[in-house]
């Protein structure tokens, strides 16, 4: 990384940002309506039409770290790090089907959260407890990832080191609490149009130019492919053998899992229509092919001989090294603002889950509109000061390791959230059984491996390493079916289901 200041680079990386803030500050104008509200202020009122929907959910599922991450995998790792790909293609299927069913009855009942649906659908506020716990828990490591985002932009400019990008995060905490304070989710939606014709803009001209500067996409292969085999620890462009089933069960847990996230579940009942979400679901794998060229990326940084200390600073130093200062922060800019629409979002999803199902359920339950809208917007404000305390005074690899930890925890919700939008079967003591099975033995197995994603099981005498978040939501399957089979073996009393069968049709 650069260690002088690029004021070229630094004035059009300021300027953008300045014109991405006062647009989110601007925002609450939007729709106007009463942000005293929770609804309005953590849902926008439900009123995004498909347009909206399109920009926010990309914003969404399509973070900055997303541009880091992806292609820093690849620098690394090689061929495994392709599997964002497959698994951003398979999730939007399992989204048309489920999230549509998810809308309608939130509608219905006037839910905010998902943790709102689990308690209507089964009566249990224990399990609803467990599946906003762990909602937020997942959200805080993600949102600190975001603002390591902002971290590496600036440090890219050569403003300072580490304890030079210090002022620079404090500066980003203070916009995205201020415009996500005033404006709630309309902020990131409006912001969310912006961050994605930078995206693509940087795209676009990075899958054109970067060959032209390094010889060509053949060259590039080349390099890649020379450079992973000579490394203490080998990699290729292509799986090896004992790679496919690890790489198969990271997509498929990857898929489930997407969805299940506060953020991504915010963005969606914020939809104004099951029609609009369906159309989503349609629409979003073009995002596939974005995430596909940002991929390559990584090789580019290969072939461009990009040497870095942390793997999270290859796409900035890449960008550095190769494009003309005033492009560099254009870049740079649209990775911040690319960090601070999602970190909007995740801080307003967990705000809405420890407002409705920790306060409101536990700690004060007759709160009027007004104070609970209050409550949210301060619960917003604590949870983004913890990420960013993360960031400031934990390594960068541990918030790493546990937004790892959160996507094995957070698949641990699916047979309560989603198996419950198709079936009632399940009781709720047993669901909550094989949650706590699954979070204790998904947090068991990433521990055993240095809080890594994959997990080598034994059996018959040989090792099958797969995503230990999928062996964990099979045994929690396994024990909230079991539980299920014995309650109603041994017991005659039925579930408290506050929904009905015509809540979940599709309008």
């Amino acid at each position: 990384m650069t260690r002088h200041v690029d004021w070229i680079a630094t004035i059009v990386f300021v300027a953008l940002l300045a014109l991405v803030t006062a647009i989110g500050f601007l925002a609450s104008r939007w729709k106007r309506a009463d942000l005293h509200l929770l609804e309005e202020w953590g849902l926008a009122g439900r009123r995004f039409g498909t347009l909206i929907t399109w920009f926010l959910l990309g914003g969404d599922l399509f973070t900055a770290y997303t541009v880091i991450a992806v292609p820093a995998l690849i620098y690394g790792a090689g061929a495994p790090g392709f599997f964002a790909l497959p698994y951003a293609a398979l999730t939007f299927p399992f989204a048309f089907v489920a999230m549509p069913r998810l809308w309608s009855v939130c509608k219905r009942h006037g839910y905010v959260t998902v943790a709102d649906f689990v308690r209507g659908r089964y009566g249990s506020h224990w399990l609803a407890l467990a599946v906003a716990a762990t909602g937020i828990l997942a959200t805080i490591p993600y949102l600190a990832l975001q603002l390591i985002g902002v971290q590496v932009s600036v440090a890219a400019l050569g403003v300072g080191g580490a304890s030079g990008s210090v002022a620079p995060l404090l500066i980003a905490f203070a916009i995205l609490a201020g415009y996500t304070w005033k404006g709630g989710l309309r902020a990131p939606a409006s912001m969310a149009l912006v961050k994605d014709v930078m995206i693509y803009t940087v795209v676009a001209v990075a899958i054109i130019y970067l060959p032209l500067k390094l010889g060509g996409y053949g060259a590039i292969f080349r390099s890649a492919s020379q450079s992973l085999a000579a490394r203490p620890h080998p990699a290729s462009l292509l799986l090896n053998s004992h790679q496919y089933f690890s790489y198969a069960t990271l997509v498929i847990g990857s898929a489930f899992a997407l969805f299940l996230y506060p953020h991504s579940i915010t963005a969606v009942l914020s939809s104004a229509s099951a029609s609009v979400i369906r159309r989503n679901c349609v629409y979003m794998p073009a995002y596939t092919l974005l995430l596909g060229l940002i991929a390559l990326l990584g090789y580019c940084a290969i072939a461009a001989s990009v040497k870095v200390s942390s793997s999270s600073d290859v796409v900035p130093a890449l960008f550095v090294k190769i494009f003309p200062s005033w492009f560099a922060g254009f870049c740079l800019a649209s990775i911040a603002i690319g960090a601070l629409v999602p970190a909007a979002i995740m801080s307003i999803a967990a705000a809405n889950l420890f407002t409705r199902n920790v306060c409101a359920e536990y700690l004060r339950s007759r709160m009027s509109s007004k104070q609970e809208a209050g409550l949210a917007k301060a619960i917003s404000f604590v949870i983004s000061l913890v990420a960013l305390l993360f960031v400031l005074f934990a390594p960068t690899q541990y918030s790493i390791n546990l937004q790892l930890l959160g996507g094995i925890w957070i698949l641990q919700t699916f047979p309560a959230a989603i198996l419950g939008l198709f079936t009632s079967w399940f009781r709720p003591g047993a669901l909550l059984a094989g949650w706590f099975v699954g979070m204790l033995s998904g947090t068991a197995m990433s521990l055993s491996q240095h809080l890594t994603a994959v997990y080598p099981l034994r059996v018959n005498g040989s090792s099958v390493s797969g995503y230990a978040a999928v062996y964990a939501v099979v045994l929690n399957l396994a024990i909230a079916s079991l539980g299920t089979l014995l309650a109603n073996a041994y017991s005659s009393s039925t579930t408290k289901d506050d929904t009905s069968a015509s809540d979940y049709e599709l309008a």
